[in-house]
């Protein structure tokens, strides 16, 4: 596969690595990778888009070759909807797109999901395994409520959260990590050998721990009413070993065009179930061109 390359500069002056593949004419895709990867996750996936799409995808700050910034809060959800914008208007110019994301991809490109701003510019996402973390808060709350062993799964699923919140030892955590080490989790966790190798793993780690820091605490404790703007599909991996399926539950509230699609596997579904994915993105997008 070849892809055209280019530099974007965010409002704040970070500078964000682009690519961009297939044909220029075809529906425009965005693709927003999740964290601790970076936009080489979704080569595979890209193989069996590129041929209906003009797809679209960048290392978020922090991540692959773009730049790191040098404060916590440069990582806020707000911050990563105005970088998301910047690409788009570099690349796209006024080019409505289609947005799917992974992961953390998914938790921030929900803030752009929501903005109005981005209606009719927006035209469908397909979110995995990544909530919006103000639909998060109000589902674990309704939970805590009225079905405290459903909150208490989530809340153990969840617990490097918490982790990732220490500010030295979770850093130096990743420096441990190779690309051949981190390969090993993944094989473990999605059982399955051969999966692509991230060779930026430990500074992609190590960096993106900002994600957590600068939004976790403001939005799950004053969470904010957040209604999307364009069709929402899910795709639930059910044997997600991070994110609950049941948090999709809270989003039929929000959506008002939204359809559930389930996978059987794990959180990385995106390298291990590629073909299945990508089908799923394909189908809603063409379905609201």
């Amino acid at each position: 596969m070849q892809a055209q390359t280019q530099w974007v500069t965010t409002s704040d002056q970070q500078r964000l690595y682009v690519k961009t593949w297939g044909n220029e004419a075809k529906p425009a895709l965005v693709l927003v990778h999740g964290y601790p990867d970076n936009q080489e996750v979704w080569e595979l996936i890209i193989q069996q888009l590129m041929q209906d799409f003009y797809v679209l995808t960048y290392d978020v700050r922090g991540a692959g070759k773009s730049s790191v910034p040098k404060r916590i809060r440069d990582y806020r959800l707000e911050q990563l909807s105005l970088d998301l914008e910047s690409v788009v208007n570099a690349v796209l110019e006024n080019r409505p797109f289609h947005l799917a994301a992974h992961d953390w991809g998914s938790i921030q490109s929900w803030e752009s999901v929501t903005e109005p701003k981005f209606r009719d510019r927006i035209l469908s996402y397909s979110t995995i395994s990544g909530p919006c973390l103000d639909h998060a808060a109000f589902w674990m709350r309704q939970q805590f409520r009225q079905n405290k062993p459903r909150f208490f799964k989530q809340l153990a699923k969840s617990w490097y959260i918490a982790a990732f919140q220490l500010p030295v030892l979770a850093p130096t955590i990743w420096t441990l990590f190779t690309p051949e080490k981190w390969d090993k989790v993944l094989q473990q966790l999605e059982h399955q050998k051969d999966l692509p190798l991230n060779s930026h793993i430990a500074s992609d780690g190590k960096h993106g721990i900002g994600l957590y820091r600068a939004n976790f605490l403001p939005r799950l404790t004053r969470p904010r009413q957040r209604f999307a703007i364009c069709p929402v599909q899910a795709i639930v991996l059910k044997q997600d070993n991070f994110v609950s399926p049941e948090l999709i539950d809270e989003v039929p509230k929000w959506a008002e065009n939204f359809q559930r699609v389930e996978i059987d596997a794990n959180h990385w579904a995106i390298l291990s179930q590629a073909e299945l994915v990508a089908e799923e993105i394909k189908t809603f997008a063409l379905k609201n061109n």
